[in-house]
This record gives C-alpha cells, structure tokens and sequence, in this order.
C-alpha cells in the first residue's frame, strides 16, 4: 500500500504513463486516465482522509460471438475492453465494506451478517453481500474496507457495468485478504451467484468470465464449474479494423423479464428432452422433431432453441478464423451472428414497446452505410443499450460521425481489446 499523496504525486510526475498504457493500450487516452485517478484518489481523502491506500480495476466487455448462449452451457467468444470501474481503497479493521460509487449514496455492507435479504435485490448493497458471502463459502478470506468508484463501463448499455463492478468487489478481496490468489474464474463465478442470488438477475456465466479473466477469449461452459478457457491471440489493428461499440440510448429499466424468458424458453425445448440445458441436446434430433417441439413448447421457443444451436456453431468458425488469419470469414461469422439474434432469437427490441427500436435503428443505419467498410450486430443482452461493429480503419470517423448523429455527441466508442481482467494496479 502507498499513502494517498504519494499515489498522488507519482501520477502527477507520470510515474505509471507505461502501466496505464499497458492497461488501456491506446496512447490517446493515457493523459485522460491519469487525470482520473487523481481526481479519484482525491474523492477517497474527501470521503475518508488522507491513508495508506491501494487502487483496483476491472474492465467492461464486449461480447464478439456467442449471443445468449452461455446460459445453455454454450460457447462464448468474449473480450475485455479499455472502459473499466477503478476503486481506490483501504483496508478496514472493522468487518465492515464502505463503498460510494460515484454519483451514488455510499454504501454500507456489514460482513457480521452475509445472508440474502429481500431488500437488496437489485441494488449494489446486494451484490456486495453476495460476492463476500460466494466468496467466503469457497474458503477463502473476506474483510472490511473502504473504497471510492469511479466507472467509465457504460451504465445500463450492454458493456456488463454490474459484471465489471462484481469483479472489481472480488479483485479487492482477493488482493486486500488472499494476497491476489483467488483465481479470476472463480472470482467470475461468485460473481454470476451473486448476481443471480443476491441481486436478482438469471444472468450466464459469460459477462464475469470477460470481465475477470481478460483479453480475447473463447469460452466454453459445457461444465459451468469448470468452464474451459482458451486465449485467443489477435490484433484487430493488424487487419486495419476497429471495433466500435454505439450506446443507443435505450433503457434497460423493466426489461428484466424480456432477458429471463430467453433462457426460460430454451430450456424449455430442452425439457422436451429430458434435459436440462440445450446443448444437452442432439442437434439433429431437435431439427428433426421441430413440428412436434412447436405444438408443445410454441415457436418463439422453437426459434430461439434454433438460434443457440447455429450461434454455438459459428462462435467455433470464429475463432478458427481468427486463428487461420481469415479476417473476412470471422466478419462474416459476425454479421451472421447478428442476423440470427434479430430474426430468431428475437432480442432487438421489446415487445411491450415496439415504437421504441433503438437498437433496431443503429442496426439498420449501420447495415446501410457499412456495405464494404465493416460489419455490425446487437451487442450483449439486448433489447436496449449497445451495438458493435467492426469497421475499416479509413471509414471509421464517418461511421462515428453517422452514429454520433443519430444518438448523440459520444455514443460511438472506438475501443481496445484489453489485455488484463481485474487487476490491483
């Protein structure tokens, strides 16, 4: 730990310009980034005085293939990105974690007592408690600290703000009692129980498994508990492509039910099987009985049953291209991808709202400028929030200016694929 003027200092003499670089790998956001955590280290002495202190990060992701298909113990290809939640933090004597997000009430989690309550759910006091409460049942240390947030995960857009946020609480833990040595999948994995038990959300596995593992990875959740996690090595730039991730400014507020019939309708076609998750089921032997499967299940539940077998498929073709070096078939795939997520799996916009599509309408106005300069798909969840493309260098400031136009001043992203999960920096 450092005192929280030293910390100070050394940013302000650009003691750390190589780490942060190393952290958010684009060179023109390094100025902007120490100027962030100065003024985060000095919210954390406003807050709780001047003290020996450490600073943690983890990052937003982006999903790049693999759409609702982890929660059917599917394949995943996922990558953390340059936006992340730091916190700077101190250790506490007393049993007790202090947070304040910034823009947020602080809050108070009091580790004596780290049972479920009701009136938690769907709050960040909960996903405390439930990261502390997963965390301890695995055996390892929990304790008191206090800690400043400050996030640059965009907010309810489909860059996983509440995964990047559980991974930050479990990198503290682990580093401020179990010397850095929880491993970052069971940190994901303590993460998805919390955010399932304690928060309220049936989310997958494949949002904290991004967000805590880091860099580009293919995923593969055919055993949850020992999920199979390979690196996929590529540098977008080498390809003269960006990814670019647009926040179309539409709400997530009481879509929860939208998400949870997805995974409710599948596993509904699963149990016409006898089982319990799609991937348990024979692909050919679904094909063959869908005429019987849609008198039973109906067919929004054929059609998205239809969606996970063919999104596991091409989430392999994406990564044999990128590791053949055949960029154009792994944007093809891509495209594919989000072809399959609006006309099957049906998450682009809700049905209780069809006047509003914002994601239906940076599709198509992607779909109509991209043709030859890239390609664009429903980003994360769904329903609202984010859409990403991969677009050619030379078309990406009029792609931006095209999207910015339409959602506002800043809703384009160009981003980095980062190379580190969460970390203490």
């Amino acid at each position: 730990m450092k005192n929280t003027k030293v910390w100070t200092e050394e940013l302000k003499s650009q003691g750390y310009q190589e780490r942060l670089k190393e952290i958010y790998v684009d060179e023109g956001v390094i100025a902007y980034q120490t100027r962030r955590y100065q003024e985060a280290i000095e919210k954390f002495e406003e807050l709780f005085g001047e003290q020996e202190a450490e600073i943690y990060s983890a990052p937003g992701r982006s999903e790049v293939g693999g759409n609702h298909t982890d929660h059917q113990h599917g394949e995943v290809l996922a990558a953390s990105i340059n936006l992340d939640a730091i916190a700077v933090v101190s250790k506490s004597k007393e049993k007790i974690i202090k947070l304040l997000s910034d823009g947020y009430p602080m809050i108070t989690v009091d580790l004596k007592d780290l049972e479920m309550r009701k009136g938690e759910t769907g709050t960040s006091a909960g996903l405390i408690r439930g990261m502390a409460y997963g965390l301890k049942q695995n055996g390892h240390e929990v304790g008191g600290f206090c800690a400043y947030v400050t996030s640059d995960v965009l907010n309810g857009a489909g860059m996983s703000s509440s995964a990047a946020f559980e991974v930050l609480v479990g990198t503290i833990l682990s580093g401020l009692y179990n010397d850095m040595s929880i491993s970052p999948v069971e940190i994901a994995q303590a993460a998805q129980y919390s955010e399932n038990v304690y928060f309220g959300k049936p989310c997958g596995l494949m949002d904290q498994m991004a967000c805590s593992v880091g860099g580009l990875i293919h995923i593969d959740f055919a055993d949850p508990k020992h999920p199979v996690v390979e690196k996929v090595d590529v540098d977008f730039s080498a390809y003269h492509h960006s990814l670019c991730i647009t926040d179309t400014k539409g709400s997530h507020a009481d879509l929860t039910d939208d998400y949870a019939l997805i995974p409710q309708e599948m596993k509904k076609v699963a149990k016409f099987f006898k089982k319990d998750f799609l991937r348990e089921v024979n692909v050919k032997e679904f094909y063959q009985k869908i005429p019987k499967i849609r008198e039973v299940c109906g067919d929004r539940p054929v059609l998205r049953a239809l969606h996970f077998f063919e999104e596991d498929k091409r989430v392999e073709l994406e990564v044999s291209a990128l590791q053949e070096g055949n960029f154009k078939g792994f944007l093809e795939n891509v495209k594919e991808s989000g072809d399959s997520s609006f006309k099957y799996l049906q998450n682009i916009y809700t049905n209780k709202d069809v006047q509003n599509q914002s994601v239906s309408m940076g599709l198509a106005v992607s779909d109509s400028i991209l043709s030859g300069h890239g390609v664009s798909r429903v980003h994360g969840g769904g329903f609202a929030g984010t859409i990403q493309a991969f677009v050619a260098d030379d078309f990406v400031e009029t792609y931006r200016e095209m999207l910015d136009g339409l959602y506002g001043e800043g809703s384009c992203h160009v981003l980095k694929v980062r190379p580190f999960g969460g970390i203490k920096f």
